[in-house]
């Protein structure tokens, strides 16, 4: 359950909002001398406006492969190569944009709190098989199952704090 959690943290971290920040381009990868690599492992990222992006590439043969594989993500950003760093420009996002956003992280959240659930339901057949087995009694099958259910509450409302704080970073203007 602590694993979809941070996984759901992950997920919403990559999701652009109005500020650029380097976890956006967690799940780039670019083909680096034919294997496909993290572009995090292949430049160092400086963000000094609010907006704007400077990648540092460590190896400048890897600069047409990183902007390749800027381009072709679903940033919506273009590129700008100066023979030293690549230069993004955020562009503002529309209502409509934010929108896309807002349900992709919604979607995000559902897939965590699915996650959790069926976490719950292996534990809960564990407790199961632990009782028709005769190897606990009825009331601690009956206290784990309650336990269960308090740690499922508590890991889907900490989905649903991040969910929250994601929505309002979101439609912040």
């Amino acid at each position: 359950m602590d694993g979809a959690v941070a996984h759901a943290r992950e997920e919403f971290a990559a999701i652009r909002t109005g500020r650029a920040h380097p976890a956006m381009f967690n799940k780039l990868v670019v083909d680096y001398y034919g294997s496909p690599t993290p572009l995090q492992q292949l430049a160092t990222f400086q963000v000094p406006e609010a907006r704007t992006v400077l990648i540092s590439p460590f190896d400048r043969n890897a600069m047409a492969g990183i902007e390749k594989a800027i381009r072709d993500s679903d940033l919506g950003v273009n590129p700008a190569n100066d023979g030293a760093v690549i230069r993004l420009v955020m562009p503002q996002l529309t209502e409509e944009r934010r929108k896309e956003y807002i349900k992709l992280a919604r979607h995000k959240a559902e897939e965590a709190r699915i996650a959790i659930r069926n976490g719950r339901r292996h534990a809960n057949d564990g407790v199961q098989k632990l009782l028709k087995d005769k190897e606990i009694s009825e009331d601690d099958a009956r206290g784990a199952e309650k336990q269960l259910d308090s740690v499922t509450k508590r890991h889907i409302e900490a989905v649903d704090e991040l969910l929250k704080a994601k929505e309002s970073e979101l439609l912040e203007v």
